[in-house]
């Protein structure tokens, strides 16, 4: 199966991944990197990106890289540390690559960067890998 194939399926069914304006850059077994930018209404009262925008971002990364073997595979533990404020029109590039992988559990480190290469984030996660396939 190619993952490409995983990921266009899931991107094309995923409401909440099309509203942050997530591009797919690239998909391969175990890893993925997607980019978006940042707009006004997904920024804090500081005028900055909320933590969710962020988290959501790497959380979609996680999802594209982890079941980029055609097991359906979901998160059971994530983590996030902050690491920069990111600004309105900041483009942002999160890159998804696979640690750990065994038949049940998998462990999966996401770097997010800004345009200029910046680290703004490190999100860690652990995904369950289930017994059904995308296709």
């Amino acid at each position: 199966m190619n993952p490409s194939d995983v990921t266009n399926k899931m991107m094309h069914d995923d409401a909440f991944s099309q509203w942050l304006g997530i591009q797919i850059l690239s998909s391969s077994m175990g890893s993925a990197a997607v980019q978006m930018t940042l707009r006004k209404e997904m920024t804090n009262g500081f005028g900055i990106a909320h933590g969710g925008i962020t988290y959501s971002l790497a959380d979609s990364a996680l999802a594209f890289a982890s079941n980029s073997y055609g097991d359906v595979a979901v998160s059971v533990e994530t983590q996030i540390s902050h690491l920069h404020p990111v600004s309105v029109n900041d483009v942002l590039t999160a890159k998804a690559v696979e640690v750990s992988r065994s038949a049940k559990l998998a462990v999966y480190n996401v770097e997010i960067f800004n345009d200029i290469g910046k680290m703004v984030a490190h999100f860690k996660g652990t995904v369950y890998i289930k017994k059904e396939r995308h296709f």
